[in-house]
């Protein structure tokens, strides 16, 4: 083999080489965006973990992300509970002493629908206006609920953006929240303030969330029934 030769296959294994060495990298893996799939909210009675949807809601994904990375739902409330419905919770407006103008605030935007998944038990969707004042049905900014149990009268309306995956000992816990005396209430929605306080919300990938309540054992009862 001359010396061009030798030259040629050399260059040639060094381009297939790194070409693996690209191929195995975190940027060609599984999650090729390395974007967090788990928001987690740190409420005053426990976590909540849900996964998200990015494929079924892109736009409220990246809102949602884009929020919970700035902290606006850090210090915000469930200003809405509802047995048997839903819990309704990062409305701005629940910061201040004034627990009955809590559900019409939000951010200055409004997000585009993106409606298709069904309201199971657990499904978390964005809250928006009623179709007399919003025909588009676009979502709330920043308000979201979680389905106490399976709604199908509510598919077709709303955006279901992710999954509640582990928290409902604390979900019950703050549905239990109803039964203190002298809280705020507006015919079967109940407002307790900041005993459903929401402390902070992270996210985390997947894989890091499982990981984790692998390690810290998450038991039977925080999964879904």
């Amino acid at each position: 083999m001359s010396d061009r030769s030798r030259y040629l296959a050399l260059r040639t294994c060094t381009w297939f080489l790194l070409l693996l060495a690209l191929a195995g990298s975190p940027a060609c893996a599984g999650n090729p965006t390395g974007k967090e799939d788990v928001l987690v909210l740190e409420t005053m009675k426990g976590e909540i973990a849900i996964q998200l949807f990015p494929k079924d809601a892109p736009r409220t994904v990246e809102n949602i992300r884009k929020l919970a990375s700035e902290g606006f739902y850090d210090g915000l409330t469930f200003h809405r509970i509802r047995p048997g419905f839903v819990i309704q919770g990062g409305d701005p407006n629940s910061r201040n002493e004034n627990p009955f103008d809590d559900g019409r605030g939000g951010p200055p935007y409004k997000v585009p629908g993106e409606i298709g998944r069904p309201n199971v038990r657990g499904a978390v969707a964005m809250a928006r206006e009623p179709d007399s004042v919003n025909p588009r049905r676009e979502s709330n900014g920043s308000q979201f609920y979680i389905a106490l149990r399976d709604l199908p009268q509510l598919d077709g309306a709303y955006t279901v953006f992710g999954q509640v995956i582990s928290g409902w000992v604390t979900i019950d816990s703050l549905v239990a929240l109803t039964k203190v005396e002298g809280i705020a209430r507006v015919v079967d929605d109940y407002n307790p303030g900041q005993l459903a306080g929401i402390r902070h919300a992270r996210l985390e990938t997947l894989k890091a969330w499982k990981s984790r309540t692998k390690q810290s054992g998450t038991t039977a009862s925080e999964r879904p029934r």
